[in-house]
């Protein structure tokens, strides 16, 4: 399978691999105790010093960490190394805050090179692939990221960036381009874009590796089936590397989390109890080898479950599931708790692409929520096309999944602003923060 599926990690017992994740938890607890005050005076405010913890059982008595808490301390209190070690940082876009600012040594920066090239491994790809990497570059981790991994894999690395849709068709056919690395919302729009010129059989691609913003089972099957390839998830957080912090093999059953860099927990959001293996809950991460911005329990907002059931592709590191919704993103509207992964659901399974945005308003204490959806292109060419029945139909599978009656409006092809990095899926026009 290559040199990036480590045989001796990838596929260790669990018992071999519990034993290498303690050994490097108690030296990093010990690196962020003497390096790092904030940490130091969080562990002692809970009355846990570093010889407390001796294996990862002991994880539960370190406190956890949250995202305030990262920009609290922006932008050198969680630095663990003198500043002459660090050779990168990334950052977080800081739309809902201050930002956060990531640091890496060198070594940081080839681990995260490292869970990424696992990545393209497990998609298939190989030294002889071209792969194409439209994440956005800068600060993001998106693309740095990916770009890292393919090059470790050896593979001829296209670092187009988003956006200019029109160079990456062409490179995309000039090159043969045969890995996609992208946000799925821009392989759709990518997918579109090819049907318009009636290229596709010039595109070569076999696999695309689709990541940083949610997408459903349903929105797979459209990407591969438009782009002739095969679909895979990868996740990760700028706070604890970047994507590659887990990803799908081909068996597409959830994503392997390189524990051998990261401990991953689910908890209750609630009241912070670790959840047995295969409850939902909320994900949290430590980083083990991590040392200019190391993360001991970091809640991630993100809810998904764990399985260490067998996988088909021999690796036995722990699976994530896609995450079902973000306890930080999920909206409250008329009292029921919404996702729009759900929306997305419905639909993709009533027949129209991905092309959706979703308002929410207020107005006289009394909340509304509008799903405009566009049409296909057949839709928009077909005279009999009842867009009254088609928006009452819609109408009828939201109230099924959601319990609530949804406003819709079926509207003409590329009426909604396509997006070339996260797609903007939500306008909350409501003052929720103001008392």
């Amino acid at each position: 399978m290559g040199r990036y599926f480590q045989e001796d990690i990838e596929t260790m017992p669990y018992e071999a691999l519990k034993k290498l994740q303690s050994e490097r938890l108690v030296k990093q607890v010990k690196h962020v105790y003497d390096n790092v005050k904030f940490y130091r005076d969080k562990m002692d405010a809970a009355g846990v010093k570093p010889e407390d913890i001796k294996s990862v059982d002991d994880l539960k008595l370190l406190p956890f960490i949250e995202k305030d808490d990262l920009r609290d301390q922006y932008p050198y209190g969680l630095l663990g190394v003198p500043k002459s070690e660090v050779v990168r940082i990334q950052s977080t876009s800081g739309t809902t805050g201050r930002r956060v600012v990531a640091f890496y040594t060198n070594d940081d920066v080839k681990i995260w090179e490292t869970c990424c090239a696992r990545a393209l491994v497990a998609a298939g790809a190989s030294n002889e692939d071209v792969v194409h990497v439209c994440y956005g570059y800068g600060l993001f981790t998106g693309g740095p990221g990916l770009h890292g991994g393919s090059h470790l894999l050896g593979s001829m690395t296209l670092p187009m960036s988003s956006g200019n849709t029109e160079r990456q068709l062409q490179f995309m056919q000039d090159l043969g381009s045969t890995i996609l690395c992208c946000t799925p919302s821009y392989a759709l729009n990518l997918a579109e874009s090819i049907e318009e010129r009636g290229i596709k059989d010039k595109i070569s691609l076999k696999a695309g590796i689709f990541g940083a913003e949610p997408w459903t089972e349903e929105m797979r099957r459209e990407i591969e089936k438009r782009l002739g390839l095969k679909a895979y998830d990868i996740y990760g957080l700028t706070e604890i590397s970047g994507p590659g912090v887990s990803f799908e093999c081909e068996a597409q059953q959830g994503m392997h989390i390189n524990e051998d860099f990261f401990i991953p927990e689910i908890i209750n959001p609630k009241t912070g109890e670790v959840l047995p293996e295969g409850e939902v809950g909320e994900l949290v991460f430590t980083t083990l080898t991590k040392k200019a911005f190391p993360l001991l329990r970091y809640r991630t907002r993100d809810l998904c479950r764990l399985t260490r059931e067998k996988c088909s592709c021999g690796r036995t590191h722990i699976r994530m599931s896609k995450p079902m919704g973000r306890s930080d993103d999920m909206m409250v509207v008329k009292g029921v708790n919404v996702w729009p992964s759900q929306i997305e659901q419905v639909i993709i399974n009533l027949g129209y692409q991905a092309n959706y945005q979703i308002v929410v308003d207020r107005e006289n204490n009394r909340d509304s929520i509008e799903v405009q959806v566009e049409k296909t292109p057949e839709m928009a060419a077909d005279e009999a096309f009842d867009i009254a029945k088609a928006q009452k139909k819609i109408v009828a599978g939201l109230k099924s999944m959601l319990g609530i009656l949804v406003d819709v409006k079926v509207v003409e092809p590329k009426t909604i602003e396509r997006s070339e990095g996260k797609a903007k899926r939500v306008i909350d026009k409501r003052n929720l923060y103001v008392s």
